[in-house]
């Protein structure tokens, strides 16, 4: 990408910690850094632990970030980030793969609320689960016309952590919250607009554009008091994280023991309705 900001150095000039990342490119545009989700193993940007791992390094970098004075985030190809990979649940049936997840997570959900630069997302497709609650926790998203966004955990036969139980209800309220992640029937873009999920809607070609062109407009307002700005309104964030995060996440990690879990990622696999039984 280019742009008109103070630096312009593409993906030369980028922090070491992004450098390596294989399932995470990012690049300057000026004063903007942007981060795009590409995983090579997945057209969908499906969680698996690298992406996992890869996702807590990013905004651990972002939150040390000093050069740009705003940051990018999108997606490549279909989906901004589909939520977990199937085929990586049955490994995080054990002590070992929990504990590393737990510690993941929780670093992954602080990080990137202690990210003081803006941040904006570009929801160039579906966002699901963790994919969900990171563009949820960014400052303003932009979502193409045919994105969806939801989180299907309690359909996958989990709790539903990676921060949906904080944000959801934080910005819609308990009821329709509750609703929305108890179903976990996604939302189409222009509901998600309507109940003051994301901030635009756009045609899909317009996104990265729309959400660039916000970036650089934050990167060219006054950094502190801009900065302080986010911080602010993000304490209400921290303290209902703070309430929360750690009961969902140690309740969401049970669920992965139940045989209801087993049954949804094998019913998702045959293709057929779950029986769950509440064990």
């Amino acid at each position: 990408m280019s742009g008109g900001g103070a630096t312009s150095g593409g993906a030369a000039d980028v922090p070491d910690e992004l450098r390596d990342l294989r399932c995470i490119r990012a690049e300057r545009d000026g004063d903007v850094l942007v981060c795009t989700i590409d995983h090579p193993d997945s057209e969908l940007n499906a969680v698996d632990a690298a992406l996992h791992h890869e996702l807590a390094a990013l905004f651990r970098a972002l939150r040390r970030e000093r050069t740009a004075r705003a940051v990018l985030l999108t997606g490549s190809g279909r989906a901004f980030c589909a939520g977990g990979d199937l085929s990586w649940f049955p490994e995080l049936r054990s002590v070992e793969a929990l504990d590393a997840l737990r510690l993941d997570a929780r670093q992954m959900i602080w990080d990137l609320l202690d990210v003081e630069l803006p941040v904006v997302c570009a929801l160039n497709g579906h966002a699901m689960g963790l994919g969900a609650s990171i563009a949820l926790l960014c400052d303003l998203v932009v979502a193409a016309e045919h994105a969806r966004i939801g989180d299907p955990h309690v359909r996958m036969g989990l709790v539903a952590g990676d921060g949906g139980a904080v944000i959801w209800p934080m910005v819609l309220g308990p009821a329709r919250a509750k609703e929305h992640l108890l179903l976990g029937e996604p939302l189409a873009a222009a509901d998600a607009e309507r109940l003051g999920l994301v901030n635009r809607v756009v045609a899909a070609e317009q996104v990265l554009p729309v959400a660039l062109d916000l970036a650089r407009r934050l990167a060219a307002g006054p950094p502190l008091a801009v900065r302080g700005t986010k911080v602010a309104v993000n304490q209400q964030l921290r303290a209902a994280l703070l309430a929360s995060f750690d009961l969902s996440t140690a309740l969401e990690l049970s669920t992965f023991h139940s045989r209801d879990h087993a049954e949804a990622v094998a019913a998702a696999v045959e293709k057929r309705p779950p029986e769950f039984r509440g064990r």
